[in-house]
């Protein structure tokens, strides 16, 4: 197996359309969250979501490409750009060898909303000829593939809330065994819509603090009442440890490890006892080699919601044991709601900074402890500390979790 390093970085986020800004807001723990203003909340029992802002999508596509595509595929291709710019890499040789994984949970959902309405009040003659390339969750994948000229590996993972960490998971197996040099992966979401707010809803999943909007996402803390919808984009290049070093790339992290695993216990909830996430988690560190006492940081799933918070905790206590405790873990959500698909790409990012840059984000709006949730959350504050080795996990619905383990270059 080749060695392989993150080189690249790019994020779109509530907290900022760069990652400069992201990462920024992610230290300080100042929330992106506010009203919705996509659509008309009013008559919602939801009315706030992590929405970005200001972003336009005419500074990485053209106005053609633009009205062509669906939100979750500009926030990609913004992601991309970034990234692939951050890494100084040259995709016009040996683009056969360079390729794109973006993981996606729910791909053009406003779209199909929009296109149901118009089928049913106007007759199927109206329905856009683009219709099937606005929703289908591999465009992403697709349209930066096309933008950038990458030939090599391209696919869509779609595993709910954990696209985004498959879709890096995969990719770096690929520059792994050798069938790709380097790769663009994350994940990418934008389900801020009437339909998919509802629906989340209804199982009772989401924050109803209306008002109190940057307060509403509270991961691990004992007063959390669900977690806040976000939406964005979080990619990364990965490429192979000596390609890199003979271009002369600047090194963020190693990704030494990729486990997943299923729960095989409900379509929604995760395990109470966290089994899942720990056998997750456990992958991840012998894939490399890793000791629970040399792991320093987790970034955490903490979506603010009970179960998930409570049997996280847990799959970490039966994981590290008698370590647990010293390690430092945070949920970014606080800051940057949960964005789903995209939410394991945008976290890799924070990991990878976090080892890059020797700081650890806080988790945002901590206050009450619980007591199923006793480790560790960094709730004073960004804090500063040399990381040799961090986790960054991710759960999506059905119980498919991944887990990402990324080092310092030694």
């Amino acid at each position: 197996m080749r060695r392989v390093v993150v080189t690249g970085l790019g994020t779109v986020a509530a907290t900022g359309n760069c990652v400069s800004e992201s990462w920024e807001a992610a230290l300080a723990g100042r929330s992106g969250v506010g009203r919705i203003s996509l659509f008309d909340a009013s008559d919602f029992t939801v009315k706030i979501a992590a929405e970005v802002k200001d972003f336009d999508p005419s500074t990485v596509m053209s106005l053609k490409e633009a009205r062509q595509s669906s939100r979750f595929v500009q926030f990609a291709a913004a992601a991309a750009r970034e990234a692939l710019d951050d890494s100084g890499l040259d995709v016009t040789t040996g683009s056969e060898r360079y390729g794109c994984a973006i993981g996606v949970g729910l791909g053009g959902i406003g779209k199909i909303e929009q296109g149901a309405y118009t089928c049913r009040d106007k007759g199927p003659t109206r329905i856009s000829p683009l219709f099937l390339p606005y929703v289908i969750p591999n465009m992403a994948a697709g349209f930066v593939s096309v933008a950038l000229g990458l030939r090599g590996p391209n696919f869509s993972t779609a595993t709910a809330c954990a696209s985004g960490t498959h879709a890096i998971g995969e990719a770096f197996l690929h520059v792994a065994m050798g069938t790709a040099d380097a790769m663009i992966a994350g994940g990418t979401e934008a389900t801020i819509s009437p339909l998919c707010v509802a629906s989340f809803a209804k199982m009772k999943a989401l924050s109803t603090r209306n008002d109190a909007p940057a307060e509403a996402s509270r991961p691990f803390d004992l007063d959390r009442d669900g977690f806040v919808m976000g939406e964005g984009s979080g990619l990364v290049v990965i490429e192979e440890l000596e390609h890199a070093k003979q271009r002369g790339a600047r090194i963020y992290a190693e990704v030494v490890g990729y486990g997943l695993s299923g729960d095989a216990h409900h379509i929604t909830s995760p395990t109470p006892d966290g089994n899942g996430a720990a056998r997750c988690m456990a992958a991840a560190l012998q894939a490399g080699r890793i000791t629970p006492e040399q792991l320093d940081y987790i970034n955490a799933h903490g979506t603010s919601t009970k179960p998930n918070d409570a049997s996280e905790s847990k799959a970490i206590a039966t994981v590290l044991g008698d370590h647990a405790m010293q390690v430092c873990i945070s949920s970014t959500k606080g800051v940057t709601g949960h964005c789903l698909g995209a939410a394991g790409g945008i976290e890799a990012t924070y990991t990878v900074l976090a080892i890059h840059h020797s700081v650890i984000p806080p988790t945002a709006n901590y206050a009450t402890p619980d007591p199923d949730c006793p480790l560790d959350y960094t709730t004073e504050g960004a804090r500063e500390r040399s990381i040799r080795y961090a986790l960054s996990n991710s759960v999506g619905f059905g119980g498919q979790n991944a887990c990402l383990a990324f080092s310092r270059l030694f």
